[in-house]
């Protein structure tokens, strides 16, 4: 159907297969085309006898921040093999698929920023202010940023990180990805897009680059921009902020 927002676009998806789903649902129930191109594997970790370790003494911990929705999948099912949360134990999250994908799981009481999704919007709460003595438990991936634990450090926490799932870069074919012509690329994380473009010699950087990508925040566009990206559309956060950027690109160029 021609009147469909997106229709025939080919848009390329890169989160992780497995959550790829609702967005690649969408895209095609606007009418579009969505090319999944996962730059990411997220997995559990091969050896979890640390964090079953740590999830047993939760209730020496004032506070737990799980860092994404993966932070939330793995680190809740490692806490609920060893038990109940313990009901004096605060729980933060950065962005708000997190913070759903908790309440989900039957937390009502979740800290976390109403703007503003990263660590930066997190640490600016009042709730995270007064925090010394405090000892705080970050469930995370395989490394990742440290602002997070280094900013409660400075403000007297006691920081543990919870290594609850790893990431992998998958072996991708981005001469492929070139090859089915996308419209629009979407890419949600800085990591993501550093591994597509390093992926690419200088030519085929030159032909990707000449086509929109959207990322919904202004980290991922500000290294989007440093490596030559020409188009680069900044959306609000979550399938809605990507859906409705696109729809409203799409309506703008006259596809429709």
């Amino acid at each position: 159907m021609s009147d469909l927002p997106l229709h025939g676009l080919k848009i390329v998806v890169t989160r992780p297969r497995d959550q790829a789903v609702q967005l690649t649902q969408r895209i095609e129930q606007a009418g579009g085309v969505p090319l999944l191109f996962p730059l990411l594997d997220i997995t559990a970790m091969p050896d979890t006898q640390i964090l079953r370790q740590q999830v047993t003494r939760l209730a020496l911990f004032n506070l737990a921040i799980f860092i994404s929705p993966n932070a939330v999948h793995y680190g809740m099912e490692a806490i609920h093999a060893a038990g109940p949360l313990p009901p004096t134990l605060k729980i933060a999250t950065i962005g708000q698929g997190s913070a759903k994908a908790l309440r989900d799981l039957g937390i009502a009481q979740v800290i976390a920023p109403g703007e503003r999704f990263d660590s930066e919007g997190l640490l600016a709460l009042p709730e995270l202010q007064d925090v010394a003595g405090w000892r705080v438990i970050i469930f995370r991936g395989n490394g990742g940023r440290n602002l997070l634990g280094d900013t409660l450090k400075e403000r007297g926490a006691t920081v543990e990180y919870a290594e609850c799932y790893q990431r992998a870069k998958p072996q991708l074919d981005g001469a492929a990805l070139l090859a089915a012509n996308p419209d629009i690329l979407t890419v949600t994380s800085s990591e993501a897009l550093d591994s597509l473009w390093n992926m690419l010699d200088a030519t085929n950087k030159a032909r990707l680059a000449a086509a929109p990508l959207f990322v919904p925040h202004a980290r991922i566009a500000e290294l989007a921009r440093r490596q030559g990206w020409l188009h680069v559309q900044l959306t609000e956060a979550g399938d809605d902020g990507l859906l409705s950027a696109l729809v409203a690109w799409a309506e703008m160029k006259g596809t429709t």
